[in-house]
């Protein structure tokens, strides 16, 4: 009772207009049923600082003033400053997101593994590439990821693919802004990222929506991720969002195989009470078209766009949000259509299916091919779906240096014949064990047709000390990013969704990004088993040849005179016949 009490007190302070004036808390849940039975659940933890801007970079000499921070996570402030850095993006995912099934996320940044990226200032006594390197670090220490191994020889600046989700402060001439973009596509996400993530939040897994948030129900998803999002806003202040996306199975763990599902179901819990220091705390529910019979509970706060929301601020009890099919009586799998034709009109179900899961305008395939070891094809196909507008993509490849791309060989076709269908080309080639390839381009789709794009690649012949321990794997290449700069729908009539409108504050502009799922990559490499056949043989020659010389050193000879025993040996024979024949 006397910690409850504690706790309560210090929530309160944090929460009073004079300490928390400056800074603002939001949260905010969103989970959407997929046709595929499954839920996606994207958790979006919202710090403001009122006010507030990046740190120069030329003050970096000078000793920094005090921060205090109330709501901002201190130590995640401290590296903000530390390195005068402008915009910060991390994600940490793992599992593949299913485009064709799921449509676009919530969050963009679902690339497999580690994704690092960052704008940074020049003017500083210190260079970007250094501020870059102690940024790795110390985001390293603080998630217990391995981002320190972003070293040069993952690091690129695409710039086209990844603009600001901000604004980026003015610096004096002739200063520039300059980003920085790495990828570990082998990390994994555990439980020891986790932790930490929770501990930069107001209330870590004791109130509002972080006391879903259950390790053993997250990691139990068939995706999932996390991501940390700063970014400033001109007249604003510097913006922090946490987040953790999900994507459930609520038909493999239910006992009927229906597809219902409520929070306890999912999470193992409901929530209890809301963030005392949040201004804003809510979950928004998509809800499926009318006529698909389910039933949501309890009632919603209110009902916008498509959306049910539950204000967490206003419960007095655990909250507990469920959604049930009780007509269905078993979920049933269906394939999804193909492709997706804007020209015929769409039923209730179907636009269901294209508003809240919007299936991507196009489908991709990315494949590297090639059964030697020194030589490979790396192959690209994109289909546009529409049939009246043709698609314009943009194309980014980051791949490390020990594949190396023949550019001369370059090849597109449209539906198996050749067209021009390349544009506004980039290319930085790689330099051996510093630095990877980058190829930007743009890719111009005709309408309902196929393009295929092939690149003949050279793998290196690594040292035996740049191979990875699990040399025998394989090596993960980086994914591919497509952005598609057509608009999805040529409808101008369709209302605007609460997530569009969401994608538009965050300053994606309309563009969200494609991950493309990952390759492995089969380099030559040498048979690590002979250092240990040379150590056996070695060790054995060795044990032979020093015992024989030890014995002979250590040894002492000395000569043994031998008696002859044969005299003695007849006598005692006589005294045995003499003893018989007396018997």
């Amino acid at each position: 009772m006397w910690a409850q009490s504690t706790v309560a007190l210090v929530c309160a302070l944090l929460a009073s207009p004079t300490l928390g004036r400056h800074e603002e808390y939001n949260e905010d849940l969103v989970l959407r049923p997929l046709p595929d039975g499954k839920l996606l659940a994207r958790f979006a933890f919202t710090t403001l600082l009122a006010g507030a801007v990046p740190r120069a970079p030329a003050s970096l000499e000078d000793e920094d003033i005090s921060q205090h921070y109330t709501l901002f996570p201190l130590a995640l402030g401290q590296i903000l400053r530390e390195y005068a850095v402008t915009e910060l993006h991390l994600s940490l995912n793992a599992g593949k997101w299913d485009y064709d099934r799921w449509g676009y996320p919530e969050e963009p940044g679902v690339g497999t593994g580690a994704e690092l990226w960052a704008w940074m200032g020049d003017g500083a006594s210190s260079s970007i590439d250094a501020r870059w390197k102690g940024t790795q670090n110390a985001l390293a220490g603080l998630f217990c990821a391995s981002l320190g191994a972003m070293d040069n020889q993952r690091t690129t600046s695409p710039t086209r693919a990844f603009p600001p989700a901000g604004q980026l402060p003015r610096l004096h001439s002739p200063h520039r802004h300059a980003l920085r973009h790495a990828t570990l596509p082998a990390e994994h996400v555990c439980t020891e990222n986790l932790t930490p993530f929770l501990k930069l939040l107001p209330c870590p897994a004791r109130a509002g929506a972080a006391a879903l948030l259950d390790p053993h129900r997250v990691f139990d998803a068939d995706w999932h991720g996390l991501g940390m999002h700063v970014r400033w806003r001109a007249g604003v202040g510097i913006e922090l969002s946490l987040t953790v996306q999900a994507v459930f199975d609520p038909v493999r763990g239910a006992r009927d195989g229906k597809r219902d599902w409520s929070l306890r179901s999912i999470f193992d819990r409901g929530i209890p009470r809301a963030c005392p220091v949040a201004t804003t705390s809510q979950v928004r529910v998509d809800l499926p078209p009318a006529d698909s019979g389910f039933e949501l509970s309890p009632e919603p706060s209110r009902i916008e766009h498509g959306q049910a929301i539950f204000d967490i601020m206003d419960t007095t009890q655990d909250l507990d949000v469920a959604m049930k099919w009780p007509q269905e009586p078993k979920f049933a799998y269906r394939a999804l259509p193909p492709t997706i034709d804007t020209s015929t009109p769409l039923t209730t179900s179907a636009a269901f299916d294209l508003h809240h899961n919007p299936r991507i305008p196009f489908s991709f395939l990315r494949t590297l091919k090639g059964a030697s070891q020194d030589q490979g094809t790396l192959a690209l196909t994109v289909r546009n779906h529409d049939s009246t507008l043709p698609l314009d993509v943009l194309y980014l490849e980051t791949m490390p240096w020990h594949v190396e791309f023949y550019l001369h060989t370059m090849r597109t076709t449209c539906d198996a014949i050749p067209c021009d269908a390349l544009s506004n080309l980039t290319y930085t080639p790689p330099v051996p064990h510093t630095s990877p390839a980058l190829l930007q381009a743009m890719l111009t789709i005709p309408p309902h047709a196929t393009l295929r794009l092939t690149l003949e690649a050279r793998k290196a012949f690594l040292r035996y000390t740049e191979h990875p321990p699990d040399a025998q794997r394989g090596w993960d290449l980086p994914p591919a990013v497509l952005i598609p700069i057509s608009p999805l729908h040529t409808s101008q009539s369709q209302p605007q969704s609460q997530t569009d409108k969401a994608e538009i504050e965050r300053g994606w502009g309309g563009r969200r990004r494609v991950y493309t799922p990952v390759l492995l990559v089969d380099l030559a490499t040498p048979d690590f088993s002979m250092p240990y056949n040379v150590i056996i043989m070695s060790c054995t020659l060795v044990a032979l040849i020093f015992g024989s010389i030890f014995n002979i050193l250590t040894r002492r000879f000395a000569l043994v005179k031998v008696v002859d025993s044969e005299p003695e040996e007849k006598e005692s024979a006589e005294e045995v016949d003499a003893g018989a024949g007396a018997q």
